[in-house]
């Protein structure tokens, strides 16, 4: 009895022992965990659609670089050293850096423009190599949001563009916006900010120079940053457009894009598809498709601001 009762307590260990390890997936941020909560929302949702969750049948490895790109690297290469099955990227720049820490671990990115373009992907259709994901179309975004921003404030001549000069894409998203400004007969104020002082000062030249409004560019870093820009908009009274509809949903006047939750959603969904087997070389990259017109009337009110009627049925949502 002794004998078979000792046999019996070693079965759950061999069991243990010969089930498959847990997967881990790495997460590589520019940001802070902090700010983060709304894309790992979204990256948890769709890992679950998948049949994965986070501290049952997966693991996530969690690296963020605190607003300092040149981490970035040490921070891939660990995760690289962990074997990791796949890599989640944030941002143009946390893609670069794990595409060059790796050839092999599947990289699941966002972008902010074409990735064919910016070399990460062979093709949109058939990425071919270790990396797929989302392309955020940023770029066109920003001459679009424009254009809306002109409609509800159509007596201001100058709009600010705030733009991260740190962002890769810098040059490109400006000069999408001049162009568009160019074309309605617009001034624009270029502001540049990549740290919490710089976004202050931005505010305090639009002030200044009596800017009408701001389009606040697409970037990592001004997603991370959605209560103090709200703020900072609302105290100095400037209509602002935004690229995604939670800064609207946080208070925010108006935005035109997708939402952060529902891009990381779909990045968790490749994610899973991934660790099922499926191979990103054959995943091809996900467009944005889903665009939506956010406006708060509540914070329009609050500026003083008359929304106008064909911007108002044109929205998707409207939060009173």
């Amino acid at each position: 009895m002794s004998l078979l009762g000792g046999v019996a307590a070693a079965w759950p260990l061999a069991a243990r022992a010969q089930q498959p390890a847990m997967p881990v997936v790495g997460y590589l941020n520019f940001g802070s965990p902090e700010s983060d909560a709304l894309r790992l929302t979204g990256l948890r949702r769709g890992l679950n659609q998948t049949g994965y969750v986070e501290g049952r049948n997966l693991a996530i490895e969690y690296r963020w670089a605190g607003n300092q790109a040149d981490r970035l690297p040490a921070l891939a290469a660990d995760l690289v050293q962990l074997r990791v099955a796949v890599i989640v990227t944030s941002g143009l720049v946390s893609t670069l850096a794990a595409k060059a820490a790796t050839t092999s671990i599947p990289i699941v990115f966002t972008a902010a423009a074409d990735p064919a373009q910016l070399g990460l992907v062979a093709s949109l259709n058939r990425p071919g190599g270790n990396l797929t994901g989302f392309n955020g179309f940023n770029a066109e975004l920003g001459a679009k949001g424009l254009a809306l921003l002109h409609e509800l404030v159509p007596s201001t001549a100058t709009l600010g563009f705030l733009e991260n000069p740190n962002n890769p894409l810098s040059e490109l998203l400006t000069r999408d916006v001049l162009a568009a400004a160019s074309v309605i007969g617009l001034k624009v104020q270029i502001l540049k900010a990549s740290t919490d002082r710089e976004i202050d000062a931005a505010f305090a030249s639009l002030v200044q120079a009596r800017t009408g409004a701001l389009l606040v560019g697409g970037d990592p870093f001004f997603n991370n940053r959605i209560e103090r820009l709200i703020e900072l908009a609302a105290r100095h009274a400037i209509p602002t457009m935004y690229l995604f509809s939670e800064f609207v949903v946080a208070g925010g006047l108006i935005s035109y894009g997708s939402s952060l939750r529902e891009i990381y959603r779909q990045v968790g969904l490749y994610t899973g598809r991934i660790l099922k087997g499926e191979k990103p070389a054959d995943l091809p990259v996900q467009q944005m498709t889903k665009l939506a017109l956010t406006i708060n009337l509540k914070t329009a009110k609050a500026l003083g601001l008359q929304i106008p009627d064909k911007l108002l049925a044109l929205a998707d949502e409207v939060i009173e």
